[in-house]
Formats: C-alpha cells, structure tokens, sequence
C-alpha cells in the first residue's frame, strides 16, 4: 500500500472535509500535536524553531545553503507583505502578475506601502507567460523585481513560474514568488528556478494548522534588505537576524501552530516529500474533475492549467440551483467546499489539499450528485455565456 494510503486519516468527531485550499483538513496527530503548552524562550521550543527551519530548507534541494528560512506571525498575507515590504526597497519598482486575487492583493499591497509597482492584469482565465513579462522589462529598465503567484487560488490556476524566473533572470531582474497555496506539494527547487524569496504558510500543502507563514530567501538579498521595511513586527530581516543570534522568535510566536507544523512537516517527509504529496493531490484533482464532468460541470480551466490545489467549476445554468444551497447541503454531508471568486461569472472552488486521498474525493462527487437530486437541478451544465467567455479570453 503507497504510503499516502496509510497516512489519511478520517475527521474525528464528526467533522467535515474542509475542500478549501487552507485552512484545511488535518490529521489527527497534527492536531494532537497542539494539545501542550510550550515556553516561547525556552531551549525546547528554539529546537523546534531551529528544526522547522532546516527542514523547509531541504525540501528546495541542491543550492539550498544559500538560503534561510524566517517564519513570520500571522496569516498568508501578513507574510506576503513582509516579503514584499523587506525585499523591495523604498526606491525599487515592481512589476507585479496577476491573473486573480491573491496578484491583485499583493499590487493593492504595494499601493499601500507606497512602493512603486506596475500591474500586468490577465483576468480570471489565463497565465502571464514569459515573453509578456521580457518584453515588460524590456521596455521598463526601472523595474527591479518582479512579483508572481505559484498557484492563483481564486480560479486554482498553476502559473508557468519556470517561464517566468527565466526571463525575469535573463534580464537581470530578481523575482519573489508567493507560493502559498503551492510550496510543500510542487516544487520550488533553487537549482532549477532563480527566485530572490518566496513565502509560504502553515496551513497548506505541509497540512499545518494556521498561525504563521514563512520566507524563504537568498541570504545575501536578507543581508541586503536592513532598513527597507515599512513596519517594525513585519521586518523579515530583522526577524531573521534576531532569529539567528538568539534562536528566538522577536515577538510571541504561535508555539502551539509551531508544534502542529512539526509533526505535518514529519508527515510530509513520510509520504514521500513533495513528490508524493503533489501525487496525492494531482490523483484527488483528477478524481474529482473526472467525475463532476460526468456529473455535467464544466471547470473554469482547460486542462493544462489545472493546478493539484484547487479547482473552479461553473455554476449551472439551471435556475434550481442556487450556490447558498448547493453549500449547505454539501456541508451536511461532510464536505465543506469554497464560494468563487471570479469577476465574470458565478462559480464555486473544490481544493484538493489536505488529510484526503482519491477515495475521499469520490465521496464528493457522490455527495454532489445527490445534492443536485435534492436540488431538483437536471443538469450541471453552464450557461452558454460563461463557455463562449472562456472560450473568448482563451483564444
């Protein structure tokens, strides 16, 4: 039996699947993990830190000694902000991708902190592909970094990060990937994608519980950044460099989120790495996008930009359905899935993360078509005009 079989485990206690790109469903030891109290200053608890630490840093392969890791406190997008008000400095200028919410959140970011950003918009549909971004830079020599999201999770789009690192390298640039909803589960070897920092978080791929995220970053674009960020608690160089010569977190850390994410981490390395849990999850998405085809949903995506971390469908056409009810009775079947966030048309997302294996996704769809019978609704097909949309922007 393949290891990822061994390693799921049911909800306890009548919980449900989460279907959400994180927080997400996690094991029970997981859980277990946070059930003792630990001192933030204490030697234990830096052992933990400084374990955690090493262990993100394997998973980036050969060339993984120029890097350092530096947790930070908080959700996804606190990290992400202090990715980006750290390493682009007050005179930078930022070319930032966007193709859904989470490009369009870290653009709002730089307006905020006042940096200076250009924003390539693709919509909900498509990728920014690397010729757009060279003839970008080309034209803008101002630019000095580029911004990029690994997996959009508003539509569950996989952005071609090797593309675009090429480039972005070839001209001379630096690129900070925010790879939230992908790292643990799709690679991000530094041997084979030039990237100056990407962040992370706790909740995701590695099936920790929320509470803090993490930067990973060139040491020497750390030792450069002192004095570039806007705020005092989302510095991740001066977090880095406490880090390093105390062993402690400069403000209280999430000890309990910590304990969790160590036991996830030691699941991650049993199933395989990232190699086997991006398998499990790529045989979820394919189970479950196999079998709401069947069912008459039509995804947002075509094929070859279906991510393993989430999926987007169409609502039906069919009047009978209304998502608010799809939802509940989804949930009271023990699945729990996510509202779209697309701009267009209506849509609903179903992640493919976490404590689930192929077997558990088959329940969705069966979940699915009988929610459908409940609903009245005869056939999950779109309407006309969110096909001829996607077929338009796809062109």
């Amino acid at each position: 039996m393949p290891v990822s079989e061994r390693q799921i485990e049911p909800p306890r206690l009548g919980e449900p699947y989460l279907l959400t790109p994180g927080p997400l469903t996690t094991a029970y030891s997981v859980k277990e993990a946070m059930l003792r109290d630990w001192g933030s200053w204490d030697d234990d608890f830096r052992a933990m830190t400084l374990d955690m630490r090493m262990r993100l840093l394997s998973l980036l392969g050969k060339g993984a000694e120029d890097f350092d890791c530096v947790p930070m406190q908080g959700s996804g997008s606190f990290a992400v902000e202090a990715m980006l008000g750290t390493f682009i400095p007050p005179d930078g200028k930022a070319l930032v991708l966007a193709n859904g919410a989470y490009g369009l959140r870290s653009a709002q970011t730089m307006a905020y902190l006042g940096r200076d950003h250009i924003l390539l918009d693709k919509g909900d549909y498509l990728p920014p592909r690397g010729e757009e971004v060279a003839a970008i830079l080309h034209d803008d020599p101002a630019i000095t970094h580029v911004v990029a999201i690994h997996c959009e999770t508003s539509s569950g789009i996989l952005n071609p990060i090797d593309e675009i690192a090429r480039v972005t390298q070839a001209a001379g640039r630096k690129l900070l990937i925010d790879s939230m909803s992908a790292f643990g589960a799709i690679d991000l070897k530094v041997a084979d994608i030039c990237y100056e920092a990407m962040v992370s978080s706790a909740n995701k791929c590695i099936e920790g519980v929320p509470g803090f995220g993490f930067v990973i970053a060139r040491k020497s674009a750390l030792e450069d950044a002192r004095g570039n960020c806007h705020s005092l608690s989302l510095d991740v160089h001066a977090q880095w460099a406490h880090m390093n010569k105390t062993g402690q977190w400069r403000f209280t850390p999430p000890t309990h989120a910590v304990a969790a994410f160590l036991e996830a981490l030691h699941q991650h390395e049993a199933e395989g790495g990232v190699a086997g849990r991006g398998g499990r999850y790529t045989r979820n998405r394919d189970v479950l996008v196999e079998g709401m085809r069947d069912l008459g949903f039509e995804t947002l995506l075509k094929d070859r930009w279906l991510s393993p971390i989430i999926v987007t469908f169409f609502c039906p056409s069919d009047d009978r359905f209304l998502f608010d009810r799809f939802y509940q009775l989804m949930k009271a079947r023990g699945f729990i899935i996510y509202p779209g966030k697309l701009t267009v048309v209506d849509s609903f997302r179903i992640g493919c993360i976490g404590q689930m294996d192929e077997n558990v996704m088959r329940r969705v769809v069966s979940a699915a078509k009988e929610t459908l019978e409940e609903m009245g609704v005869a056939s999950a097909t779109p309407p006309a005009k969110a096909l001829e949309e996607r077929a338009k922007l796809a062109a």
